[in-house]
């Protein structure tokens, strides 16, 4: 049998060196392992980075070919891209278990010792060195790139409270403490932000990625260290002069260029997948399609707002979160209500403002009208933008009806219109009972109708939301007047709301009504 094919519960039996000689083990480097385990799982069509959605035709073929070159890697893309978990699930590749010389701090191949502690231990032992065996989950070590990162932390620093205790001189590499590059032998090691890392830390990492030497404090040491380095940047400190020093650049193998989500399916997929939801809040809040095309319809909005920083990024964890607030803001009116079962409604999307101010970087102009505004600035694009999705065009109507093309009564919208021009009022309360909420929108002539003529087969629940993201569409398209009141929103006619002043409890600065 090759060493190989043993099962895992046998192997975690071999104590000694000699039973591991006598097992067929023989070394291979960590590239090389990552490059047969990913060539295996090809060949058999099993997944590979499983749970990475919207990379399967791009970034993930080519991480797959630099892990098949033997590459180390730098993952260049803007925040929250994936790309740390990239790097985590790359973990998966790794056999499950390693042999380890018992008590080595550098993780040494009973077969390949590196060490001054596991040399000495197979020149004493023997075949009976004891061996212990790694998990592929302790292999992985990641560090965060900071400007008080030292050489020390990363390559390791000469001892002093070592070499007085075990009465050595400065010239014993036993005096040595390793830092965290070294203590990752035979593993992945990952620099998150490299660009942060000062430019003499970086130069320390030259011999590391070339030839596998490290200097100490003078120590000349030849450590064939085993290796696969990953490296994470954001473009924006990547293009920066001298964020990443050009000898560095040129010794890491291949950059693989991230993304954002193409696509609001993809969106949702990611964030179904990570939004951290309790059983008990999917069971109280139902949420229907509508309501997750219109989270991720919010990001894509941010991404090209003129008022957001687009070398910032928009994080993919901007809907995450926004997806959670609106949940709980479903929640929480469920719970004040008495309800034991609720439907988002479009007025709970006022809870994903927290979630948007966030999560966005905004411009000076951004910065001028305020985070506030702004994440109602995109909360009502998105709005107008899925609008059309399920109802037809406003302006449409007005263009020919300017045209006269038309008649009047072809206007799905006129008699909802009408009805606000005549001085009706509608208030959307954020705390109001499903029964309140219905009440509410069915008292709007043709508001019934128009959802009928267009979804007549959904549930009414659906139906009752999309009656209320019609009123909202209508004032994104400016055929009604849309505004913030204390307790909720407030719909009434456009032209009139032009000539009144706000009343008591409504807000000057409407974040909603903001284009």
């Amino acid at each position: 049998m090759n060493y190989r094919d043993i099962p895992s519960e046998k192997l975690l039996q071999i104590k000694t060196l000699g039973e591991l000689r006598a097992a067929g083990y023989e070394p291979r480097s960590v590239k090389e392992e990552l490059r047969e385990n990913l060539m295996a799982r090809l060949q058999a069509k099993q997944p590979v980075f499983e749970g990475i959605y919207g990379y399967e035709h791009t970034v993930i073929p080519d991480l797959q070919r630099a892990i098949l070159a033997r590459h180390n890697v730098n993952l260049l893309g803007l925040r929250g891209q994936a790309k740390t978990r990239l790097a985590r699930k790359m973990v998966e590749l790794l056999d499950e278990y390693i042999p380890v010389v018992a008590g080595s701090e550098l993780n040494d191949d009973p077969m390949a010792p590196l060490s001054y502690y596991a040399r000495t231990q197979i020149e004493e032992h023997g075949d009976q060195t004891p061996v212990t065996w790694m998990h592929r989950d302790e292999r992985y070590t990641e560090k965060l790139a900071t400007p008080d990162v030292s050489v020390a932390d990363l390559i390791g620093d000469v001892d002093p409270i070592k070499a007085a205790s075990l009465k050595l001189g400065y010239n014993d590499e036993r005096v040595i403490h390793y830092g965290l590059i070294p203590r990752s032998h035979r593993g992945l090691f990952v620099i998150n932000e490299l660009p942060d890392l000062q430019a003499r830390i970086q130069v320390a990492l030259f011999n590391i990625l070339q030839e596998g030497d490290i200097q100490i404090r003078g120590f000349k040491l030849r450590l064939p260290l085993d290796i696969q380095f990953v490296f994470t940047a954001n473009p924006e400190d990547y293009t920066n002069r001298g964020s990443i020093v050009t000898p560095l650049k040129d010794r890491i193998d291949s950059q693989i260029i991230t993304h954002y989500p193409k696509s609001i399916e993809i969106g949702k997929r990611i964030t179904q997948q990570e939004a951290k939801l309790k059983d008990e809040q999917r069971e109280r809040v139902i949420v229907n399609e509508v309501v997750q095309n219109l989270v991720e319809q919010i990001a894509f909005e941010a991404r090209d707002n003129e008022y957001v920083d687009a070398k910032s990024g928009v994080s993919a964890r901007l809907t995450i979160s926004a997806y959670e607030n609106l949940v709980s803001a479903a929640e929480r009116r469920a719970l004040i209500n008495g309800e034991n079962e609720t439907h988002i409604r479009v007025a709970d999307f006022v809870g994903v403002h927290p979630a948007i101010t966030g999560k966005v970087e905004l411009v000076y102009e951004g910065e001028q009208e305020g985070p506030g505004i702004v994440a109602g600035n995109l909360v009502g694009k998105a709005i107008r933008t899925m609008f059309l999705e399920y109802f037809p065009n406003p302006e449409e109507f007005r263009k020919n009806k300017e045209k006269k093309e038309r008649k009047k009564d072809k206007n799905p919208y006129n008699k909802i219109v009408e009805w606000f021009g005549e001085g009706n009022v509608v208030d959307v309360l954020s705390e109001a009972s499903d029964k309140e909420y219905q009440k509410v929108l069915e008292n709007v002539p043709g508001l019934r109708k128009l959802v009928d003529d267009y979804h007549s087969r959904l549930e009414l629940p659906q139906k009752l939301f999309l009656m209320e993201f019609a009123l909202h569409g209508l004032a994104e398209y400016s055929m009604l007047s849309k505004s913030t009141i204390e307790r909720g929103l407030q719909f009434k006619d456009l032209l009139s709301s032009m000539f009144t002043m706000p009343s008591l409890g409504e807000e000057d600065d409407d974040e909603f009504n903001f284009r």
